[in-house]
Protein backbone atom coordinates (compact mmCIF):
# COMPACT_ATOMS: atom_id res chain seq x y z
CA UNK A 1 0.00 0.00 0.00
CA UNK A 2 2.90 2.38 0.77
CA UNK A 3 4.29 1.90 -2.73
CA UNK A 4 0.88 2.61 -4.22
CA UNK A 5 0.57 5.94 -2.39
CA UNK A 6 4.15 7.00 -3.12
CA UNK A 7 3.65 6.07 -6.77
CA UNK A 8 0.65 8.40 -6.99
CA UNK A 9 2.55 11.28 -5.35
CA UNK A 10 5.54 10.74 -7.66
CA UNK A 11 3.32 10.87 -10.72
CA UNK A 12 1.83 14.14 -9.54
CA UNK A 13 5.28 15.65 -9.42
CA UNK A 14 6.11 14.86 -13.04
CA UNK A 15 6.07 17.81 -15.45
CA UNK A 16 2.92 17.63 -17.56
CA UNK A 17 1.45 14.73 -15.59
CA UNK A 18 -1.85 16.62 -15.55
CA UNK A 19 -2.56 18.41 -18.82
CA UNK A 20 -3.91 21.73 -17.47
CA UNK A 21 -1.67 21.83 -14.38
CA UNK A 22 0.41 24.74 -15.62
CA UNK A 23 -2.65 27.02 -15.67
CA UNK A 24 -4.19 26.12 -12.32
CA UNK A 25 -3.30 26.20 -8.66
CA UNK A 26 -5.25 23.10 -7.59
CA UNK A 27 -5.12 19.50 -8.81
CA UNK A 28 -8.37 17.66 -8.17
CA UNK A 29 -8.15 13.90 -7.59
CA UNK A 30 -11.16 11.62 -7.49
CA UNK A 31 -10.59 8.55 -5.30
CA UNK A 32 -12.73 5.57 -6.29
CA UNK A 33 -12.40 2.94 -3.59
CA UNK A 34 -14.35 0.25 -1.76
CA UNK A 35 -15.05 2.11 1.46
CA UNK A 36 -17.92 -0.30 2.18
CA UNK A 37 -18.58 -3.93 1.26
CA UNK A 38 -16.29 -6.93 1.00
CA UNK A 39 -13.05 -5.13 0.19
CA UNK A 40 -13.00 -2.36 2.80
CA UNK A 41 -9.67 -3.38 4.35
CA UNK A 42 -7.66 -2.58 1.24
CA UNK A 43 -9.44 0.74 0.73
CA UNK A 44 -8.88 1.70 4.37
CA UNK A 45 -5.16 0.92 4.14
CA UNK A 46 -4.71 2.98 0.98
CA UNK A 47 -6.74 5.86 2.35
CA UNK A 48 -4.79 5.83 5.60
CA UNK A 49 -1.58 5.94 3.58
CA UNK A 50 -2.81 8.99 1.69
CA UNK A 51 -3.85 10.75 4.91
CA UNK A 52 -0.53 9.98 6.60
CA UNK A 53 1.53 11.24 3.67
CA UNK A 54 -0.45 14.48 3.49
CA UNK A 55 -0.19 14.93 7.26
CA UNK A 56 3.58 14.55 7.12
CA UNK A 57 4.26 16.42 3.88
CA UNK A 58 1.31 18.74 3.42
CA UNK A 59 -1.12 19.05 0.52
CA UNK A 60 1.23 20.74 -1.96
CA UNK A 61 3.03 18.83 -4.74
CA UNK A 62 5.19 20.69 -7.24
CA UNK A 63 3.62 23.93 -6.05
CA UNK A 64 0.05 22.73 -6.65
CA UNK A 65 -2.55 22.18 -3.95
CA UNK A 66 -4.05 18.67 -3.89
CA UNK A 67 -7.80 18.41 -3.43
CA UNK A 68 -9.30 14.96 -2.85
CA UNK A 69 -12.86 13.81 -3.51
CA UNK A 70 -13.71 10.36 -2.18
CA UNK A 71 -16.36 8.10 -3.70
CA UNK A 72 -17.47 4.70 -2.38
CA UNK A 73 -17.76 2.08 -5.13
CA UNK A 74 -18.78 -0.69 -2.68
CA UNK A 75 -17.03 -3.19 -4.96
CA UNK A 76 -19.56 -2.73 -7.79
CA UNK A 77 -18.10 -2.09 -11.29
CA UNK A 78 -21.27 -0.36 -12.55
CA UNK A 79 -21.22 1.98 -9.58
CA UNK A 80 -17.51 2.68 -10.11
CA UNK A 81 -18.22 3.69 -13.70
CA UNK A 82 -21.14 5.93 -12.72
CA UNK A 83 -19.15 7.63 -9.97
CA UNK A 84 -16.19 8.13 -12.29
CA UNK A 85 -18.51 9.86 -14.75
CA UNK A 86 -19.79 12.12 -11.95
CA UNK A 87 -16.26 12.98 -10.89
CA UNK A 88 -15.29 13.90 -14.43
CA UNK A 89 -18.42 15.83 -15.39
CA UNK A 90 -19.60 17.39 -12.13
CA UNK A 91 -16.45 17.68 -10.02
CA UNK A 92 -14.07 18.31 -12.96
CA UNK A 93 -11.32 16.16 -11.46
CA UNK A 94 -7.93 16.07 -13.14
CA UNK A 95 -7.01 12.55 -12.03
CA UNK A 96 -8.90 9.38 -11.20
CA UNK A 97 -7.22 7.08 -8.66
CA UNK A 98 -7.83 4.15 -6.31
CA UNK A 99 -9.33 0.96 -7.76
CA UNK A 100 -9.03 -1.83 -5.23
CA UNK A 101 -10.37 -4.56 -7.55
CA UNK A 102 -9.88 -5.33 -11.23
CA UNK A 103 -13.54 -5.22 -12.42
CA UNK A 104 -13.80 -1.60 -11.30
CA UNK A 105 -10.60 -0.55 -13.05
CA UNK A 106 -11.74 -2.22 -16.26
CA UNK A 107 -15.15 -0.55 -16.02
CA UNK A 108 -13.57 2.92 -15.89
CA UNK A 109 -10.91 2.40 -18.58
CA UNK A 110 -13.05 3.61 -21.48
CA UNK A 111 -14.06 6.76 -19.61
CA UNK A 112 -10.42 7.54 -18.88
CA UNK A 113 -9.64 7.31 -22.58
CA UNK A 114 -12.60 9.42 -23.66
CA UNK A 115 -11.87 12.13 -21.08
CA UNK A 116 -8.09 11.89 -21.58
CA UNK A 117 -7.57 11.81 -17.83
CA UNK A 118 -4.66 10.25 -15.98
CA UNK A 119 -5.97 7.21 -14.07
CA UNK A 120 -3.82 5.69 -11.34
CA UNK A 121 -4.58 2.09 -10.35
CA UNK A 122 -3.29 1.74 -6.80
CA UNK A 123 -4.09 -1.92 -6.15
CA UNK A 124 -5.96 -3.95 -8.81
CA UNK A 125 -3.38 -6.37 -10.19
CA UNK A 126 -4.72 -8.20 -13.25
CA UNK A 127 -2.06 -7.75 -15.92
CA UNK A 128 -4.37 -6.59 -18.74
CA UNK A 129 -5.60 -3.43 -16.97
CA UNK A 130 -2.97 -1.06 -18.31
CA UNK A 131 -3.62 -2.30 -21.85
CA UNK A 132 -7.21 -1.04 -21.72
CA UNK A 133 -6.35 2.66 -21.85
CA UNK A 134 -3.25 4.69 -22.67
CA UNK A 135 -4.17 6.93 -19.73
CA UNK A 136 -3.92 4.19 -17.08
CA UNK A 137 -0.82 3.67 -14.97
CA UNK A 138 -0.41 1.28 -12.06
CA UNK A 139 1.54 1.92 -8.85
CA UNK A 140 1.13 -1.56 -7.33
CA UNK A 141 2.02 -4.84 -9.05
CA UNK A 142 0.72 -7.50 -11.43
CA UNK A 143 -0.31 -11.00 -10.43
CA UNK A 144 2.29 -12.77 -12.61
CA UNK A 145 5.01 -11.02 -10.60
CA UNK A 146 3.89 -12.98 -7.53
CA UNK A 147 2.42 -16.13 -8.96
CA UNK A 148 5.15 -17.08 -11.42
CA UNK A 149 7.76 -16.82 -8.68
CA UNK A 150 5.53 -18.91 -6.42
CA UNK A 151 5.16 -21.58 -9.11
CA UNK A 152 8.91 -21.91 -9.55
CA UNK A 153 9.49 -21.87 -5.79
CA UNK A 154 6.90 -24.59 -5.13
CA UNK A 155 8.55 -27.07 -7.51
CA UNK A 156 12.06 -26.25 -6.31
CA UNK A 157 10.93 -26.94 -2.74
CA UNK A 158 9.68 -30.44 -3.42
CA UNK A 159 6.05 -29.98 -4.43
CA UNK A 160 5.77 -32.11 -7.58
CA UNK A 161 1.98 -32.30 -8.07
CA UNK A 162 -0.39 -29.38 -7.55
CA UNK A 163 -4.13 -28.78 -7.69
CA UNK A 164 -5.23 -25.21 -8.49
CA UNK A 165 -8.36 -23.60 -7.02
CA UNK A 166 -9.18 -20.04 -8.09
CA UNK A 167 -12.12 -17.66 -8.18
CA UNK A 168 -13.71 -17.51 -11.62
CA UNK A 169 -13.02 -13.90 -12.61
CA UNK A 170 -10.18 -11.99 -14.28
CA UNK A 171 -7.69 -11.88 -11.36
CA UNK A 172 -8.24 -15.54 -10.51
CA UNK A 173 -7.69 -16.61 -14.12
CA UNK A 174 -4.61 -14.39 -14.38
CA UNK A 175 -3.16 -15.87 -11.18
CA UNK A 176 -3.96 -19.43 -12.28
CA UNK A 177 -2.32 -19.00 -15.69
CA UNK A 178 0.81 -17.38 -14.25
CA UNK A 179 1.30 -20.05 -11.57
CA UNK A 180 0.65 -22.95 -13.93
CA UNK A 181 2.96 -21.52 -16.58
CA UNK A 182 5.92 -21.20 -14.23
CA UNK A 183 5.22 -24.37 -12.27
CA UNK A 184 5.01 -26.65 -15.32
CA UNK A 185 8.03 -24.95 -16.91
CA UNK A 186 10.00 -25.85 -13.77
CA UNK A 187 8.91 -29.49 -14.13
CA UNK A 188 5.79 -29.69 -11.96
CA UNK A 189 2.50 -31.39 -12.84
CA UNK A 190 -0.96 -29.82 -12.53
CA UNK A 191 -3.16 -32.81 -11.70
CA UNK A 192 -6.43 -30.94 -11.37
CA UNK A 193 -8.03 -27.52 -11.25
CA UNK A 194 -11.32 -25.89 -10.36
CA UNK A 195 -12.72 -22.40 -10.82
CA UNK A 196 -15.02 -21.30 -8.02
CA UNK A 197 -17.97 -18.90 -8.57
CA UNK A 198 -17.03 -15.46 -7.31
CA UNK A 199 -19.99 -15.28 -4.92
CA UNK A 200 -19.33 -18.55 -3.13
CA UNK A 201 -19.51 -18.80 0.67
CA UNK A 202 -19.01 -22.58 0.85
CA UNK A 203 -15.77 -24.15 -0.37
CA UNK A 204 -16.48 -27.65 0.98
CA UNK A 205 -17.05 -29.45 -2.33
CA UNK A 206 -14.15 -27.71 -4.05
CA UNK A 207 -11.68 -28.44 -1.25
CA UNK A 208 -12.81 -32.08 -1.18
CA UNK A 209 -12.01 -32.36 -4.90
CA UNK A 210 -8.55 -31.00 -4.22
CA UNK A 211 -7.98 -33.47 -1.39
CA UNK A 212 -9.23 -36.43 -3.44
CA UNK A 213 -6.90 -35.51 -6.31
CA UNK A 214 -3.85 -36.74 -4.42
CA UNK A 215 -2.02 -33.46 -4.98
CA UNK A 216 0.96 -32.57 -2.83
CA UNK A 217 -0.04 -28.92 -2.84
CA UNK A 218 -2.88 -26.55 -3.62
CA UNK A 219 -2.53 -23.17 -5.28
CA UNK A 220 -5.41 -20.91 -4.25
CA UNK A 221 -6.57 -17.49 -5.34
CA UNK A 222 -9.68 -15.98 -3.76
CA UNK A 223 -10.67 -12.36 -3.10
CA UNK A 224 -10.35 -10.87 0.36
CA UNK A 225 -13.13 -10.34 2.87
CA UNK A 226 -15.22 -13.32 3.95
CA UNK A 227 -13.83 -15.88 1.51
CA UNK A 228 -10.36 -16.58 3.01
CA UNK A 229 -11.77 -17.63 6.42
CA UNK A 230 -14.47 -19.71 4.70
CA UNK A 231 -11.78 -21.45 2.67
CA UNK A 232 -9.62 -22.00 5.75
CA UNK A 233 -12.58 -23.55 7.55
CA UNK A 234 -13.14 -26.00 4.70
CA UNK A 235 -9.44 -26.96 4.70
CA UNK A 236 -9.30 -27.56 8.45
CA UNK A 237 -12.52 -29.61 8.43
CA UNK A 238 -10.90 -31.97 5.92
CA UNK A 239 -7.67 -32.41 7.83
CA UNK A 240 -5.70 -30.06 5.61
CA UNK A 241 -4.58 -27.57 8.25
CA UNK A 242 -1.17 -26.22 7.15
CA UNK A 243 -0.43 -24.69 10.57
CA UNK A 244 -0.91 -28.00 12.38
CA UNK A 245 1.14 -29.83 9.74
CA UNK A 246 4.00 -27.36 10.13
CA UNK A 247 3.95 -27.86 13.90
CA UNK A 248 4.35 -31.63 13.47
CA UNK A 249 7.26 -31.16 11.06
CA UNK A 250 8.96 -28.31 12.93
CA UNK A 251 11.75 -30.38 14.46
CA UNK A 252 12.77 -31.83 11.10
CA UNK A 253 12.76 -28.45 9.29
CA UNK A 254 16.19 -26.89 8.68
CA UNK A 255 16.85 -23.47 10.15
CA UNK A 256 16.39 -20.80 7.44
CA UNK A 257 18.13 -17.50 6.84
CA UNK A 258 16.20 -14.22 6.79
CA UNK A 259 16.28 -14.12 2.98
CA UNK A 260 14.93 -17.67 2.77
CA UNK A 261 12.11 -16.83 5.18
CA UNK A 262 11.31 -13.72 3.13
CA UNK A 263 11.07 -15.79 -0.05
CA UNK A 264 8.50 -18.06 1.63
CA UNK A 265 6.10 -15.30 2.67
CA UNK A 266 3.79 -15.47 -0.37
CA UNK A 267 2.92 -19.08 0.44
CA UNK A 268 2.16 -21.52 3.20
CA UNK A 269 3.96 -24.80 2.71
CA UNK A 270 4.07 -28.05 4.68
CA UNK A 271 4.23 -31.77 3.93
CA UNK A 272 2.78 -34.37 3.61
CA UNK A 273 0.04 -32.14 2.28
CA UNK A 274 1.32 -28.76 1.19
CA UNK A 275 -1.07 -25.86 0.89
CA UNK A 276 0.49 -23.24 -1.33
CA UNK A 277 -1.91 -20.36 -1.02
CA UNK A 278 -2.32 -16.91 -2.49
CA UNK A 279 -5.18 -15.09 -0.80
CA UNK A 280 -5.49 -11.52 -1.98
CA UNK A 281 -7.80 -8.54 -2.55
CA UNK A 282 -7.70 -7.95 -6.27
Amino acid sequence: MRKAVLGLIWLLGLPGAVAPAGAQDTIKIGLLMTYTGQFTNAAAQMDDGIKLYMKQHGDLVAGKKIELTRKDTAGAPDQAKRLAQELLVNDHVDILAGFVITPEALAVAELATEAKKLTVVMNAATSIITLKSPYIVRSSLTLPQNCEVLGTWAFQNGVKKVFTLVSDYAPGLDAEAAFQRAYTAAGGEIIGSVRVPLANPDFSAFVQRAKDSGAEGIFVFVPGGSQPPALAKALVERGMDPIRSRSRDKESCPRRTRSERSAMRPSESSLPFTTTTTMTRR
